[in-house]
């Protein structure tokens, strides 16, 4: 499983905009379907909510992959 770090740069980041933002898809609308079908978990639970706040902290996992979302500076 590989990982990616991401700093937010507000409060929160919605979750299909932090997958096309760390390039886990090709683009929001892809996004949105993958999160849609239920292959996207968010610290360890399905999400199915496309536009999910995701804050520092959380870890978003989507095909192998772990997103770690740092808060920014």
């Amino acid at each position: 499983m590989s990982n990616i770090l991401f700093e937010l740069r507000g409060e929160f980041i919605e979750l299909d905009k932090l997958l096309k933002a760390t390039g886990l898809a090709e683009s929001g609308g892809r996004a949105r379907v993958v999160i849609g079908e239920g292959q996207v978990e968010v610290d360890g639970k399905t999400e199915l909510r496309k536009t999910a706040k995701i804050r520092e902290g959380q870890v978003v996992s989507y095909q192998g992959t772990q997103v770690r979302v740092l808060a920014g500076t």
